[in-house]
């Protein structure tokens, strides 16, 4: 640009600086002539300030004139493309300061024009969201131009089964200004099984003002989005997963092999329990006309009695007979039942004594708790305790022997019952008294005389 020239008062440089436009980013120059109109040679220092100073340089800073002679500076202004350089009409000086009259300093001014520029940085997060039916996002935008602006946002994905909303759906941002809008993506039908379902979409980011500029000088720029787009993508995961089926279908399997196998087998061993429980085992071996040796009767503290199957008099054995020694040869099976009862709280007993005479060769028991009473059973055969059982453990235990436990004449099976609770049974209604069921087998056989 050629300045025009300017005149001064005596003893004044003569001073004119034009008028200039730069863009953010760029360069631009212009020019300041200095006349010296006194009458002696006089050094000019030349400084730009105001605004423009941190990004405005004059060149050669330094001159000296002779009477009545001039030079021209250049004055280079270097704008930052940043949003502190905003967009308008910046005043420009120059400080001229006359080393022989500092007196006579002087600042002539002119007006830069900053131009417009428009840069949007924007960013999306998370890029990558699961979900069942909707995913949410964070869209952060940051105005980089020197001019305000009004951002809006435009979804696009290949097909129509996504739909987007935008919260707040416009942004109004300062320059250097710095917001963020939310995002939600939402989908109509579910994935109930299999894989899961990958939808990516894009936002294009529009600015505003851009395109207000465009309009006004009827440019036929297109609109000005943000390049390239902001790409993310929605996971859409299965409401159930294929290890949940491979469960349901184990489970399922489970339950058909119970129902098919395990349960059979179960009711038809509980129903055998039950059955020797309530109907007691016959005895292998009679004595005369049916009948088997022995009595049983319930003695002691309680009111427990005990009942022998099969007979109620002393048998004779086979074989045996006066004048020998010892155990006679032979003997007869013998079985006996001592019942129990007993309220809560409380201990009974129940007995059998061997018969005068025998000795009772003792090879299986069986105990029967067939209401699942609790509390403890004590069994003893005479002087020897055979074993202590807790009631709630079982609802029916045997015990057999290879060879047999003798007990003498007069000795006793005894049952002692300690009844803690008494238990339920297959009425389904809660019993009085505990009730234990013990059978006894084993050899009766006659004393040698």
């Amino acid at each position: 640009m050629t300045p025009s020239a300017a005149s001064s008062g005596p003893g004044a440089p003569g001073l004119d600086i034009p008028a200039v436009s730069v863009t953010p980013g760029g360069t631009a120059t212009t020019s300041l002539t200095v006349r010296n109109d006194s009458d002696i040679v006089e050094a000019y220092t030349l400084e730009v300030v105001g605004d423009c100073a941190p990004w405005a340089t004059v060149e050669p800073a330094r001159i000296s004139l002779y009477p009545g002679t001039s030079e021209t500076v250049t004055i280079t202004l270097a704008p930052p493309r940043s949003p502190e350089v905003r967009a308008g009409d910046v005043p420009l000086g120059v400080r001229v300061l006359p080393a022989e009259h500092p007196e006579s300093v002087t600042v002539p001014e002119t007006t830069v024009h900053i131009e417009e520029f428009h840069e949007l940085r924007t960013e999306i997060l998370p890029r990558r969201r699961r979900g069942w039916l909707r995913g949410r996002y964070r869209l952060a935008v940051r105005n980089e131009g020197n001019t305000p602006t009004r951002v809006s946002f435009r979804p696009e994905q290949a097909g129509e089964e996504l739909r987007f909303g935008f919260v707040p759906a416009d942004l109004e941002l300062a320059p250097g200004e710095s917001a963020e809008t939310r995002l939600r993506v939402r989908i109509g039908k579910p994935v109930w099984f299999g894989k899961p379902a990958v939808w990516p979409f894009m936002v294009h980011t529009t600015d505003g003002a851009a395109e207000a500029q465009a309009e006004a000088e009827a440019s036929a720029r297109p609109a000005t989005y943000v390049r390239p787009p902001l790409e993310a993508e929605f996971v859409q995961i299965p409401i159930f997963p294929k290890w949940l089926l491979a469960l349901l279908a184990a489970i399922l399997a489970l339950l058909l092999a119970w129902f098919a196998l395990v349960r059979p087998a179960v009711r038809s061993a509980a129903r055998q329990a039950a059955d020797e429980v309530v109907q007691p085992r016959p005895t292998p071996g009679g004595g005369k006309n049916g009948q088997s040796p022995g009595t049983g009767n319930g003695t002691g503290t309680g009111d427990g009695t005990g009942k022998e199957q099969g007979g109620s008099g002393p048998g004779v054995p086979s074989g045996g007979g006066p004048g020998g020694t010892g155990t006679s040869g032979g003997g007869e099976q013998s079985s006996t039942t001592i019942d129990v009862q007993t309220s809560g709280g409380q201990t009974k007993t129940g007995t059998y004594p061997v018969p005068q005479g025998k000795v009772f060769g003792v090879t299986d028991i069986v105990v029967a708790n067939f209401q699942g009473d609790e509390g403890v059973m004590t069994i003893s055969f005479g002087d020897r305790k055979i074993t202590t059982i807790a009631l709630e453990t079982f609802r029916n235990q045997d015990y057999h022997w290879v060879t047999p436990i003798e007990i003498p004449a007069n000795a006793t099976v005894t049952a002692n019952v300690t009844c803690a609770k008494p238990g339920t049974p297959a009425t389904g209604r809660q019993a009085q008294q505990c009730h234990e069921v013990l059978n006894v087998s084993g050899v009766l056989a006659n004393v040698a005389q």
